[in-house]
């Protein structure tokens, strides 16, 4: 991983008394940590200066619990994301103590605290075992003693030795997910499958549905006491605003008012609709005809099948429009509204005036909404309660058993609240654990960035490894949304491959790959590579957006060469294009000369092809570059050679030499800040990747020590190479003859050869 010949020669210690200090594989002695104070004047801080950047040591367990004290400028990090960090979430959810979804500078120190008053001596999570060794922990608190009581307790439940077993995550995980799984888990909360009978969970499932749930520790919706309390208040005023609805006798039509409004209301918008119609035909007899709708309406209707009930229709009137505002319900009714009419009619019409009627005035249909009125500001009343929705029928059987069932539910939440205890302890321990073995790598990936620039240890971004264009990536950070990650990422001035990670069974995943070592010819929008991640499980990745910036010198020193045979190919594959198209034109306009011979004008006289002043002047023209050449011929003899041998260093610079100095004021504000921001961090520090950083961040292809090469090829292309050959020939004739012609031409104009006055 990092740590090639190149790399920061600095790693995380882990064993012995320098837990969690920076430790110089080489030597300590070029980097001297710097000593320094923090706010408290009673505690020295030691930092190290790693990638450029002072890192603070965490060491003791004076270092720990003085944290709080050290100025948060001096923190790497301040905030990051719960989700996608390779660290367990559920230990992060617990860090996380207001649930906002990320972790924050004091919540930090909030769980050192907590931890520093349960265990012995903090520092051991620097250097955590495999397990939680149960003497570590601090009896001398109350909490202490709980926490021990109940380590004991679960060692023995799992047959080890109570005072030296060990307690694991997986272990307790298993153990709390059980007990909180069980009937009673000590919250006070009753979800619907804890109840003795059907009856009971009935009623449970009604309280959840009338006022909401509270999520049981189980993660289950149950109720509590406070719900059971205001689910029996409700229901006995609903009882007394019903006992009382006979003083204001909001029910016209005494049982059948229900039935009857139901379907009074129904219809109630379509027959004011007929109602207005008829009042306007009477008005002006000349509407009648378009309040009726027009034949034309109808025709895209008909023109389809039409189903029972022509639900195409029901927007149309309820009826045939008429001046005389009578509604027959018996007859003629639109086919849309039948159903409803007939219900209407069989409902409210008997309750409201009798059986035996078939037809309504507009008069009638007016007192039939004013005996309705007390019945729906009844029912307005009514809506405002929170169990309305059980109906009267399940209120009123509530209520007889009202007594029994609210005793039976106070008794299910006080065996549950009897085991708060044994609950809480079961929390704790789980904390303990999940700090004690996870929180001092936390501390190395946000106080300070000690994983990240260990060479034996990844840092809890790095979502794993890029195998792409015979590089390996191992800074490759998760994003959400490529498009919106890459404004800030760009601001890194890394090269970055953002890329759609895709495997069989698995949601699809995007990451953000930095290529910091080698060049960026082959990185294209499409490629296709190989991601593994930190399970060490294989997934699909493709390129879908790049950010391209300066990945080395080298890359840059090549760059304007690269870019010139680009431009000369581009101008030599249009040169191609334009002189094929001019070969097509000339082949049909032969074709059409040579079908119209008969028609071809006489042939034009031949032009002069060229005067006498052209080549006089072509002549002056090669006389001055001969004259320019041998001056220059002159002027480059007269230097000693290793001046001569500059010229072409000199060459190189002035065409390399702006590239590579724009690449290296890029590289040395190459940073990891703007990556992880964009990802949801709140990097502090100015972590750079320098070029040491970043050549042990991807790594080359290259053979392994001690393989064995065969150099000859069958398939290598013999013309090319011979091709290649001559070339180097040509160029070295050609340097050869242009040597004699300067050395003949400066021993004209010196009467000394070259080498002579170079000897001397």
């Amino acid at each position: 991983m990092k740590g090639g010949s190149g790399a920061v020669q600095y790693r995380t210690c882990h064993t012995g008394a320098n837990v969690g200090n920076f430790c110089a594989i080489d030597s300590l002695a070029e980097y001297s940590p710097i000593m320094t104070s923090a706010k408290n004047a009673t505690h020295r801080w030691k930092f190290a200066r790693i990638g450029g950047l002072d890192q603070v040591v965490l060491e003791t367990a004076d270092d720990l619990l003085n944290l709080d004290q050290l100025d948060q400028k001096l923190w790497v990090a301040l905030s990051c994301p719960v989700k996608s960090l390779e660290f367990d979430e559920d230990t992060l959810r617990l860090i996380d103590t207001d649930g906002d979804g990320r972790i924050r500078a004091g919540e930090v120190i909030d769980a050192i605290k907590w931890l520093s008053t349960r265990l012995a001596d903090v520092s051991v999570i620097l250097n955590p075992k495999p397990q939680l060794p149960v003497e570590t922990i601090n009896t001398a608190t109350d909490d202490g003693s709980v926490l021990l009581a109940t380590a004991r307790v679960l060692a023995g439940n799992s047959g080890a030795d109570a005072t030296a077993a060990g307690l694991g995550v997986a272990s307790i995980a298993t153990t709390q997910k059980q007990f909180l799984e069980s009937r009673f888990n000590g919250d006070g909360i009753i979800p619907a499958d804890s109840a003795d009978t059907p009856a009971l969970r009935q009623l449970v499932e009604n309280i959840i549905a009338s006022l909401g749930s509270v999520q049981d520790l189980s993660g289950k919706p149950g109720i509590n006491q406070e719900k059971i309390d205001a689910f029996y208040g409700a229901i006995a005023e609903h009882v007394t605003r019903n006992a009382n609805a006979a003083a204001t006798q909001p029910f016209v039509f005494g049982k059948a008012t229900p039935a009857a409004y139901a379907a009074f209301k129904a219809v109630r918008e379509k027959i004011d609709d007929y109602f207005e119609r008829c009042s306007l035909a009477a008005f002006d007899p000349r509407t009648l005809a378009s309040l009726n709708r027009a034949e034309a309406d109808y025709a895209p209707i008909i023109a389809q099948d039409l189903k029972p009930g022509a639900p195409e229709l029901a927007g149309f009137p309820i009826a045939k429009i008429s001046s005389d505002k009578l509604l027959p319900l018996a007859t003629a009714i639109n086919p849309a509204w039948t159903a409803a009419v007939a219900a209407f009619l069989s409902d409210t019409m008997p309750a409201a005036f009798g059986p035996g009627k078939t037809d309504l005035s507009a008069a009638e249909w007016t007192a039939l909404k004013a005996q309705f009125a007390p019945y729906e500001s009844w029912l307005a009343a009514n809506a405002v309660s929170s169990i309305a929705a059980l109906g009267d029928a399940r209120i009123e059987e509530i209520h007889a058993t009202a007594a029994a069932d609210r005793e039976a539910l106070g008794k299910l939440v006080a065996q549950d609240k009897a085991l708060e205890s044994e609950s809480r302890a079961l929390a704790d321990i789980n904390r303990l654990v999940r700090y004690y073995s996870q929180l001092g790598t936390l501390l190395c990936n946000f106080v300070n960035f000690a994983d990240f620039y260990a060479p034996d240890t990844t840092a809890i971004f790095q979502a794993g490894v890029l195998y792409l264009d015979s590089r390996s990536c191992e800074l490759c950070v998760r994003v959400d949304d490529p498009g919106a990650h890459s404004v800030l990422g760009s601001l890194s001035r890394a090269c970055i491959a953002y890329c759609d990670l895709t495997r069989p069974g698995h949601p699809p995943m995007k990451i953000a790959a930095c290529f910091t070592q080698g060049d960026s010819d082959y990185l294209m929008v499409g490629r296709n590579g190989i991601f593994y991640d930190a399970k060490g499980r294989d997934w699909d990745a493709t390129i879908t957006k790049l950010v391209l910036n300066p990945i080395s010198i080298r890359e840059a020193f090549w760059s304007p060469y690269k870019k010139l045979v680009r431009a000369i190919e581009e101008q030599l594959a249009k040169r191609a294009a334009a002189a094929d198209a001019a070969a097509g034109a000339r082949l049909d306009k032969a074709a059409e000369a040579a079908a119209n011979a008969d028609k071809a004008p006489p042939p034009a006289p031949e032009a002069k092809k060229m005067d006498v002043g052209t080549v006089a002047a072509i002549g002056v023209a090669f006389g001055a570059l001969s004259g320019a050449i041998a001056a220059i011929v002159t002027g480059v003899a007269r230097l000693a050679p290793w001046q001569i041998a500059m010229i072409p260093i000199a060459l190189l610079l002035i065409i390399s030499g702006p590239s590579m100095f724009i690449a290296w004021l890029k590289l040395r504000q190459r940073t990891l800040g703007p990556i992880l921001d964009a990802a949801g961090w709140a990097v502090n520090g100015r972590v750079k990747i320098n070029v040491p950083l970043g050549t042990s961040l991807t790594g080359i292809r290259a053979l392994p020590d001690g393989s064995q090469r065969t150099l000859r090829d069958p398939y290598e292309d013999k013309a090319a190479k011979r091709r290649k050959r001559n070339f180097v020939l040509l160029l070295l004739l050609t340097a050869a003859v242009v040597f004699a012609v300067w050395a003949w031409l400066d021993y004209r104009h010196t009467q000394t050869w070259l080498w002579q006055r170079w000897w001397q």
